[in-house]
């Protein structure tokens, strides 16, 4: 629907009148007049990362009115009315949800509508990460996959995300046709629904066995690179799921693996989506690591792992005996922690990887590796230095999971990172896979241990050899309708051209809404100065606009410099 020509205060009235589930209805009786037009201004908007927002009532938010229409406008493209899946015998979704707030009551609705419509649906039992989604599609030759999840977002908001048969997130055409079945649909007379007890009676609706979750986590398991080597496993480790799905897959890899020196931050051990010690489950920030590194400090551990809520993220924080001081403090409690970024996370994760394949002769005919335009430059140097080629792609990792699914050989694909700490080692999924990660991490972290050499020590290496860089990320927050306006008039603000940054001479610029190098078009930007890029763009799955930094200098403290100087010059257009 259209904001410029849609009456939002008579959808309003008519949810008003219709909708019968207590909660919701309870909701539409309390808003005021701002709260309405947020909330029925547009329709929530569904694109290739399908659908994310804040849970309640309204054609803008999360709820089972809308999941309900999102699933039947799914079943019409998959029944082939605008070229779902021809060829199968019949149509059929694998369903996945994590422990957010109404996650399994979303999923269950998807379930009910799409059985309703003859589609054979694929559950799984329990609360799971995204990558076993992917990996069920294609396991089970599935038509598609539905994950019910918002990722790291706060506690208020849930998602829809939905794969296609490839286990990739659905492409800008398969969207684009979803959407276009959906936007036919009334949200209450044109949804078809069944009991779900009787859907599973008949078949129609099917618990997935746990063989596949093993066979997912054999594959998981598949992809070490010790190839025989020396590793400590005694390493201490501290994990947390952050009140996540990662606890069972994540435990269960790395102890199968010998890894068993596991403490589980208890406080945040159990699925539970209001996040309480945890507001924002990201691990790319302090705050969701917080406890971990308190837990860490405790114990005297090596090294902490956490997982965002549907466990496709991983952060990671290690001792840092010197902390900057030049002063040892030693291994036991009190030592101080670094957690690591991304892009150093990636880049450890990718020079790992190549030297062990090069060492052991296990490197492709052809090696593959992909990252995002906005994910550290310097990893290519990395590749380059080992014989591989690197793929850039868009933001999003269902990019990487594309150039997955086209290379001829997929053994030739290596390693693929994004900026935003998503990994993944092997083609088994097409989704980044934090149970991957959280293994290939501890993995070598242990191969580097036994060999006295810490992780810190081994990115310092890697900036010797290749040069230091500095990547940052700042998100600005626009919400609601106004937000919106302002971010696109701030796109169009640096869309006219910018002669320099901070001072520095922009010597190229790469708009990414004309379909640059191949790529999809996307509402992106990309500066470039002597010094390094700026990328900006808005947020897909939230009403953000992020700006990536990235600079070159001698040594950290000179980068610093320069970045808040970016920063600072950046925002007089932005603020």
């Amino acid at each position: 629907m259209n904001s410029n020509t849609y009456d939002y205060r008579k959808e309003y009235e008519r949810w008003l009148g219709t909708v019968s589930i207590p909660e919701l209805a309870e909701e539409l009786r309390d808003m005021d007049e701002a709260q309405i037009e947020d909330a029925f201004y547009r329709d929530l908007a569904f694109g290739t990362g399908g659908l994310r927002g804040i849970i309640g009532a309204g054609t803008n938010r999360m709820n089972v009115c809308v999941v309900g229409r999102a699933s039947q406008g799914l079943a019409d493209h998959l029944k082939g009315q605008r070229g779902g899946c021809q060829g199968r015998p019949e149509a059929s979704v694998v369903i996945g949800y994590d422990s957010r707030i109404n996650s399994d009551v979303f999923a269950k609705r998807a379930a009910e509508v799409l059985a309703a419509n003859g589609i054979t649906v694929y559950c799984w039992p329990q609360l799971l990460p995204v990558p076993t989604v992917s990996f069920a599609v294609r396991e089970l030759n599935a038509s598609a996959g539905i994950m019910i999840t918002a990722s790291h977002n706060p506690s208020n908001y849930n998602g829809y995300k939905v794969y296609g048969p490839d286990g990739c997130q659905i492409t800008n055409e398969a969207a684009d046709s979803i959407l276009a079945c959906i936007n036919e649909l009334d949200i209450f007379e044109d949804v078809r629904s069944m009991d779900f007890e009787e859907a599973l009676a008949c078949g129609r609706i099917r618990y997935i066995d746990t063989d596949v979750l093993t066979a997912y986590i054999e594959e998981v398991k598949k992809q070490s690179v010790l190839f025989g080597d020396e590793a400590d496993r005694d390493v201490a480790i501290v994990y947390s799921p952050l009140n996540g799905t990662g606890l069972v897959p994540v435990t269960r890899v790395l102890e199968e693996s010998g890894f068993t020196n596991i403490t589980v931050v208890e406080e945040q051990r159990e699925p539970d989506g209001s996040f309480p010690t945890c507001p924002y489950p990201n691990p790319e920030i302090r705050e969701a690591m917080e406890l971990g590194l308190e837990y860490c400090r405790s114990c005297g551990a090596d090294l902490l792992l956490a997982t965002d809520p549907d466990c496709d993220r991983c952060g990671i924080a290690v001792k840092d005996n010197f902390n900057g001081s030049g002063r040892d403090e030693g291994n036991g409690p009190g030592s101080e922690y670094r957690l690591l970024s991304g892009n150093e996370t990636g880049l450890l994760l990718l020079d790992y990887i190549c030297s062990q394949r090069s060492r052991h002769g296990m490197m492709p005919a052809d090696p593959v590796f992909v990252k995002t335009i906005v994910t550290m430059d310097l990893a290519e140097k990395i590749a380059e230095h080992y014989g591989v080629r690197t793929v850039n792609v868009l933001t999003g990792f269902k990019y990487i999971g594309e150039v997955i699914g086209r290379l001829e050989n997929k053994d030739d694909y290596v390693f693929g990172f994004e900026e935003s700490y998503g990994y993944l080692t092997g083609s088994y999924v097409r989704d980044k896979d934090a149970v991957n990660a959280a293994f290939m991490i501890c993995e070598m972290f242990a191969y580097y241990k036994s060999r006295g050499i810490s992780l810190i020590e081994k990115l310092d290496e890697i900036y010797g050899r290749y040069g230091y860089c500095l990547n940052t990320l700042h998100s600005y927050e626009l919400p609601g309708s106004s937000g919106m306006a302002k971010m696109h008039s701030i796109m169009a603000s640096f869309r006219r051209g910018l002669a320099d940054i901070a001072g520095m001479e922009v010597i190229r610029t790469e708009d990414y809404s004309r379909g640059l190098n191949g790529l999809p078009k996307s509402d992106v930007l990309k500066f470039y100065t002597e010094r390094g890029s700026v990328v900006v763009r808005p947020s897909g799955t939230e009403p953000k606009l992020k700006v990536y930094i990235s600079v070159t200098a001698e040594n950290r403290a000179a980068a610093e410099k320069a970045e808040q100087e970016i920063r600072a010059d950046l925002e007089l257009l932005i603020i």
